[in-house]
């Protein structure tokens, strides 16, 4: 099947993936309210068609945070990526680079940050905070080390939320012999995955952290101690923490709320991510899309406002734009464009956003993506 869309990519990840790391990138918690909420908000969204406007020559490009993006849309951290696709961090990191636009590596990634710099070049780094902060104050210092321009630090997962298809794939709760003897079947009836990752695809631990973990498991050993190790202690406060490392740009992400996005502000940080983490966290709460207007209204021009969450086409993009926001992040639709195929379908699925952003701008009468507003909306 030659892909059209992310729901074709997404087929293509079904196909070759193991079950338990396709539930992991499809799967939300619970009873994935918010997950649904996250698609079906943005396709509530009516754009307004004009005609007779000349659209020969249309600009997608952005600037932020110091960087040109070729449009305005980035790769959002995914963990465990290099489970997807060999050196799965490493290969979208290259197209991202090769397309123009930002890459922000999962501090849970494969790929170590000296690894996915040396591939391409440095990418925004995510932080999640342990409970070992001189551990995290060396992992920052690593992310500077390494170049690294923004850091992204990710403040809705003191805790995992319960994401049951995991525990039916057996990607969590399964351990002993019955857990390894379904990886062992899942991996052998994808044999094509297996040959890529499994075989050639190693070292399979979390390059970012590996130290800090007893015995430096592989990755289906270590979630447990992931979740345990998830500091769920941190304050606002903490931001002094992160500066005395950290001198660049910092961007907050998994804000909902507009009392958050103030503190935010207040926090010091550069820019911020309207995100309900894909409708893997807290079910049952707003899409991020139905989020954002209150946020904006919340925060100004006091810092820069992305969003993730829901967005699964150019189309999707101009509506958050014309909405407010920044820029769009993706999440799955590049997992599972890296599952589908690695970097080469990661290349060919931002062709595909590319090419929709712009149909899109010449149907709604938008030349220029920095002035799409709500003029763009039909309400």
């Amino acid at each position: 099947m030659k892909p059209a869309s992310i729901q074709d990519y997404r087929e293509l990840a079904r196909r070759r993936l193991p079950p338990m790391f396709f539930e992991y990138i499809d799967g939300g918690s619970y009873a994935e309210v918010t997950l649904r909420r996250n698609l079906e908000d943005f396709e509530s969204i009516a754009l307004r068609q004009r005609v007779m406007r000349d659209m020969s020559q249309i600009d997608v490009g952005i600037e932020s945070l110091g960087q040109k993006w070729s449009m305005p849309v980035g790769l959002a951290p995914v963990g465990m990526a290099g489970m997807y696709a060999r050196r799965g961090e490493a290969q979208a990191s290259r197209a991202a680079t090769a397309a123009g636009i930002p890459f922000c590596l999962s501090t849970v990634g494969v790929c170590s940050v000296e690894e996915v710099t040396k591939a391409s070049k440095a990418p925004w780094f995510q932080l999640y905070m342990l409970k070992d902060r001189g551990y995290m104050r060396a992992l920052l210092e690593r992310a500077k080390a390494a170049g690294c321009p923004v850091l992204v630090f990710t403040v809705d997962l003191p805790t995992p939320g319960a994401r049951y298809r995991d525990v039916k794939s057996g990607f969590t709760g399964a351990s002993g012999l019955s857990g390894a003897l379904n990886t062992a079947w899942q991996g052998a009836t994808h044999p094509e995955w297996s040959w890529d990752v499994m075989l050639h695809g190693g070292p399979h631990t979390l390059g970012n952290v590996q130290d800090a973990i007893p015995g430096g498991q592989r990755v289906n050993d270590f979630l447990g101690w992931i979740a345990k190790n998830f500091d769920r202690s941190v304050t606002w406060k903490d931001m002094d923490f992160v500066r005395e490392v950290w001198d660049g740009p910092i961007v907050i992400k998994g804000v909902l709320d507009a009392e958050d996005a103030r503190d935010a502000v207040r926090a010091g940080a550069q820019g911020l991510v309207v995100s309900n983490h894909g409708g893997r966290q807290l079910d049952a709460v707003k899409s991020s899309i139905e989020a954002l207007p209150r946020i904006l209204e919340a925060v100004g021009d006091d810092l820069e406002v992305y969003m993730d969450g829901g967005v699964r086409s150019g189309l999707d993009v101009l509506k958050a734009l014309a909405l407010g926001a920044r820029a769009c992040f993706l999440g799955r639709p590049w997992a599972y464009a890296l599952g589908a195929g690695g970097e080469a379908m990661v290349s060919r699925m931002l062709g595909v956003i590319r090419s929709e952003l712009n149909t899109a701008m010449i149907l709604t009468g938008c030349a220029d993506i920095r002035r799409a507003g709500k003029a763009l909306l039909d309400r």
